[in-house]
């Protein structure tokens, strides 16, 4: 199964769409989207969170893509250190 990652404005007009009457089970067939990202994003995106909660949570989900770039980048400088020093023998 493949991750989608939808941008913000997107997840802010699924929520909107939400708020002015479709159903959970709407959007999901309409847009093809799991019934959970709808709900997590309802959270996220609601109109029960300011406008900093929002810049936060998506401070953090940017956070956690470039740890795990950096997670990424690491290894790949590992592999490359490890056989440079296999073929320099």
């Amino acid at each position: 199964m493949t991750k989608n990652n939808y941008d913000t404005e997107f997840k802010k007009t699924i929520v909107s769409l939400y708020q002015s009457g479709k159903t959970v089970n709407e959007l999901c067939s309409e847009f093809n989207i799991s019934i959970s990202s709808i709900n997590r994003w309802r959270k996220v995106f609601g109109d029960n969170k300011s406008s900093k909660d929002i810049q936060s949570i998506e401070n953090e989900q940017r956070i956690k893509l470039l740890e795990k770039e950096l997670k990424d980048i690491k290894l790949e400088r590992d592999i490359l250190k490890k056989a440079v020093s296999i073929f320099s023998k």
